[in-house]
């Protein structure tokens, strides 16, 4: 029970904030919180995948990018923000089922998967940057090449294209779309599936032993991630309006798997927090014209993974335990009976 309340009290922080952050933030922090709420549950995705399952996917901008250029290139075509960020998600999980299941049923090793996944990532953004001919279009909207897509239409009433959404009511629906993403997939973490699919991560000859299909599990696990990615990768393309290769670029791939590592693999809030917390420094950093920003960005990377290696939430937890021994049954021994 106690474990229970303290999973709901990271959810409901954020469903008050996002009630209550349009009254006390300033427009231009209710933009940059939304995007960052974005990559937030894209790079959840891939604390499920990497934590749960131990599947290190290099490439997971991948399903990040495809999920922001179908809204952009759907939207833009149907009008209706809530098919299009549909689309996204489908996009991204029906790829994700695709190179899954070459992956997966082919048996490859950690090493050759992550290699594989960060491959397809620079393909899409080899290809990506290659589309600033005309001829490169899909109905009205020209891919761009390195420019992208611009002018992307932001959220607007389900059904009613004309009716869009001021940046308060974004801002809200990002971080709630965030809080969902974080109930669910702490809910199938905890379920039989769950479950099975740690044990995989644990020992595959041992669950595949026992009568599982590691294959499938590592599939479902792979879409349930991509899902994530693409519904992030749509919304921050609602959010800022545009969308370019970058979005399957090195430094972009990068990111997701070092906010994992510093948020504490296995978590859910550390990833979380640790990708508000880069994206909220490399902000003030690029605001305030620092000299040489991406140099001071990667060594405060490096010292923080240096300083805490297991991770954030790993890291408050055992200082917890620390304070309250008596809590966690540090100090609490059974004495032998006479």
């Amino acid at each position: 029970m106690v474990r229970q309340v303290k999973q709901a009290f990271f959810p409901v922080a954020l469903v008050l904030f996002a009630a209550l952050g349009p009254f006390i933030l300033e427009p231009f922090d209710l933009v940059n919180l939304s995007a960052f709420s974005a990559m937030a549950i894209a790079a959840l995705g891939l604390a499920f995948v990497w934590g749960t399952l131990g599947i290190l996917n290099l490439g997971h901008c991948m399903f990040f990018g495809l999920g922001a250029y179908a809204y952009a290139i759907a939207v833009s075509n149907l009008g209706d923000s809530t098919l299009a960020a549909l689309i996204g998600i489908a996009l991204a999980v029906a790829f994700s089922l695709v190179l899954g299941y070459f992956l997966f049923f082919s048996r490859l090793g950690d090493v050759y998967l992550g290699v594989i996944t960060l491959c397809v990532t620079l393909i899409f953004y080899s290809f990506m940057t290659s589309t600033a001919d005309p001829s490169f279009h899909i109905g009205p909207v020209p891919l761009g090449g390195f420019n992208g897509i611009t002018a992307v239409p932001s959220l607007n009433m389900p059904g009613d294209p004309q009716a869009f959404l001021s940046m308060e009511a974004t801002f809200s629906i990002c971080l709630l779309s965030l809080a969902g993403a974080y109930v669910l997939l702490s809910l199938l973490r905890s379920s039989d599936a769950g479950r099975i699919m740690t044990a995989i991560r644990e020992s595959e000859l041992r669950s595949e032993l026992l009568g599982y299909d590691i294959r499938f599990y590592k599939l479902v696990g792979f879409a349930v991630s991509a899902a994530m990615a693409g519904l992030g990768g749509a919304l921050y393309t609602a959010v800022m309006g545009y969308v370019s290769p970058n979005v399957f670029d090195l430094s972009q791939a990068s990111q997701f798997v070092l906010w994992v590592i510093a948020g504490g693999l296995g978590a859910f809030v550390g990833p979380v927090v640790a990708s508000f917390g880069f994206q909220l420094l490399s902000s003030q950093l690029g605001a305030n014209q620092v000299f040489n920003t991406e140099l001071i960005f990667g060594a405060t990377i490096i010292l923080f993974v240096m300083l805490v290696p297991q991770g954030l939430q790993p890291m408050l937890l055992g200082l917890s335990s620390l304070k309250f021994p008596h809590r966690c049954g540090i100090l609490r021994r059974k004495e032998k009976p006479a």
